[in-house]
């Protein structure tokens, strides 16, 4: 029995409502902040860098702030929201577990470990903050976490969801305990870093930051499709899998690679941001279905809305200060969390 709310052939409409949504709300939070900027002036100046019809004149100070500082903020947060979202559709199919998400498993405190362990080596190695150091050390503590909760979850090719989340409560209570030591070894300057890892924030978004994360980003969000087939195959069981062709142990590792690649690259920017790779892929399955053919795209462009939408509240909720993203994403995703959990309490029953 089919339980998603649209059939087959509306599901383009509702790709199409979801891209509309995506470019209403990124225009919105263009023009939303401490300095108010008339859409009219957001649509100007877009027209006038694409050297197209211009037939608005947008004041140097509003060019100034949308152009350095709004719009690529803006095409940022879109960035880290569709690679969390597709991420965590990833597990939650990798582990069969719609509870999997790359905070709560632990993923991203990896990440973080490993981006807090540069910070700290800043004052021993100069410039080793700088370049790839940040990303690259990123990339490995989401990467040697995603793999070991795994192997740690998964008997017989059977995944346990109570040892996947025991195992990612222990990650995040060991990294939590590194992070710890490290604020309190840390000098002022390191403090502030940290601080920014432990709440999320997209306040270092810049041109620079958007080039150097983008690529990364980008090499999840366009091979992750490659592997829906094989994920659709895996849900059904390793031995079904094979037998239809896909080699479980290769799918498997690729999409780890994948999730530690993209998550990596998003906390090494914008520290730890949790519930948008629960919260998005889990709506996006109840109107759509589980099929990861078209999950992993709607999941991109969903994930990119929330992120974009809670990064423009953060910054207008407390207006002149910036409230960081993480606790907005927090506030929102915690109650769908706790809901999700009640459901499935209720199916045990």
């Amino acid at each position: 029995m089919n339980h998603d709310l649209l059939s087959r052939r509306h599901r383009p409409t509702f790709f199409v409502v979801l891209t509309t949504c995506l470019v209403l709300a990124m225009a919105w939070a263009a023009s939303t902040g401490a300095v108010g900027i008339p859409f009219k002036d957001v649509l100007g100046l877009f027209l006038a860098k694409f050297n197209l019809f211009n037939p608005v004149d947008v004041s140097g100070q509003h060019e100034s702030v949308l152009w350095n500082l709004r719009i690529p903020r803006v095409l940022f947060a879109a960035l880290i929201g569709a690679v969390l979202a597709v991420s965590g559709g990833i597990l939650q199919g990798l582990f069969r577990n719609p509870l999997a998400d790359p905070a709560l498993i632990g993923v991203s405190s990896g990440a973080a470990v490993g981006a807090v362990a540069v910070i700290m080596m800043g004052h021993l190695i100069p410039g080793i903050g700088s370049g790839w150091a940040l990303p690259l050390a990123a990339f490995m503590g989401a990467f040697l976490t995603t793999w070991s909760v795994h192997r740690l979850a998964t008997v017989d090719g059977s995944t346990s969801s109570a040892t996947l989340l025991l195992g990612g409560i222990a990650i995040n209570a060991l990294a939590g305990a590194v992070v710890g030591y490290c604020s309190f070894a840390a000098s002022d300057a390191q403090l502030r870093s940290l601080t920014f890892w432990l709440l999320g924030s997209l306040g270092t978004a810049s041109w620079g930051t958007l080039a150097a994360c983008a690529p990364f980003c980008i090499l999840t969000l366009t091979l992750a499709p490659r592997f829906a087939r094989a994920l659709n195959a895996l849900s059904l069981g390793e031995a079904e899998a094979r037998h239809l062709g896909f080699q479980p142990d290769r799918v498997k590792k690729g999409l780890v690679f994948l999730v530690a690649i993209g998550v990596g690259a998003c906390v090494a920017h914008t520290g730890m941001i949790g519930f948008i790779g629960l919260v998005t892929p889990h709506l996006v399955r109840l109107v759509i279905g589980p099929d990861h053919r078209w999950l992993f795209s709607a999941s991109a462009l969903f994930g990119a809305i929330l992120m974009v939408v809670s990064d423009a509240v953060a910054r207008i909720i407390v207006i002149p200060a910036e409230l960081p993203v993480g606790i907005v994403t927090a506030a929102g995703g915690a109650p769908f969390f706790l809901w999700l959990l009640w459901q499935q309490r209720r199916r045990m029953l």
